[in-house]
C-alpha cells in the first residue's frame, strides 16, 4: 500500500463523537512511551501526523487520521502509566473500553509491545481483555532497532509462552518494527490493504 494522503480529522473523549463515516478503523494502543506516535508518523510518512514525546501519557483522546481517504488510523491514549491523577485514570479507561466494546468500524486493534522487556503483565492483561470482548487484533513489536535479535526472538517467545499457557490456542498475529529504521512497515501495511480489500468486497458490513 502506497500512502498518498493522511489527515487529522478529530479528537474527542466520546466514543459517540466519533466520525460516522462508514469505512474501516485501525486503532494502536500500548503502553505510555511504547513508541506509538513514531510508529504512525513511520508508516504514513509525515514526520508530525501524530505527536511524540518521551513523557509518558501525551495522547489524552482518541485521535483518528484519515488515510487514503478511504480508512482511519485510530490513535488511542496508552495505558498503564502512573503520573496522572486516579481519577483521570479512570476516565481514560472508560473511553478506552466504550471504544473498544461500541465501535463497529473498528476491523482490527494493533497492540504495541517495547520488544526490549520481557512479557509485561499489562500486555498480556489486555491482550487477554481484547480476547474477551473478539476484538480482532494483531501485535505490534517496537523498538526493534535497541536490541539484538536473539534477544528480539526470546523476548517474543517468552509472550508467546506465557499466552499459550493463558489458554491461547496460538501466538496472534505479530510484527517486529523500528520507526528509526522503518523495519516491518511494508509488511504492516500490506497487511491493512488485505483487511481493506476484505472489507469493501462486502459492503453490507459497512
Amino acid at each position: 500500500m502506497k500512502i498518498n494522503s493522511a489527515e487529522f480529522i478529530i479528537s474527542n473523549s466520546d466514543v459517540s463523537k466519533c466520525p460516522l463515516e462508514r469505512i474501516p478503523e485501525y486503532a494502536f494502543i500500548g503502553r505510555s512511551n511504547v513508541g506509538k506516535s513514531s510508529l504512525i508518523n513511520m508508516l504514513t510518512n509525515h514526520k508530525n501526523l501524530a505527536k511524540t514525546s518521551g513523557k509518558p501519557g501525551k495522547t489524552q483522546l482518541i485521535n483518528h487520521f484519515k488515510i487514503n481517504s478511504n480508512w482511519f488510523l485510530v490513535d488511542l491514549p496508552g495505558y498503564g502509566y502512573a503520573r496522572v491523577s486516579k481519577k483521570t485514570k479512570e476516565v481514560f479507561q472508560k473511553f478506552i473500553t466504550d471504544y473498544f466494546e461500541k465501535r463497529e468500524q473498528l476491523v482490527c486493534a494493533f497492540v504495541l509491545i517495547d520488544v526490549r522487556l520481557e512479557a509485561q503483565k499489562i500486555d498480556l492483561e489486555f491482550i487477554n481483555y481484547l480476547g474477551e470482548i473478539e476484538v480482532p487484533f494483531c501485535i505490534i513489536f517496537t523498538k526493534a532497532d535497541k536490541i539484538s535479535k536473539t534477544k528480539i526472538d526470546s523476548n517474543i517467545a517468552a509472550y508467546r509462552k506465557a499466552l499459550l499457557a493463558n489458554n491461547w490456542e496460538e501466538m496472534p498475529q505479530y510484527f517486529v518494527t523500528s520507526s528509526l529504521e522503518a523495519t516491518g512497515r511494508e509488511k504492516l501495511l500490506a497487511f491493512i490493504d488485505g483487511v481493506n480489500e476484505d472489507v469493501f468486497k462486502d459492503l453490507n458490513q459497512f
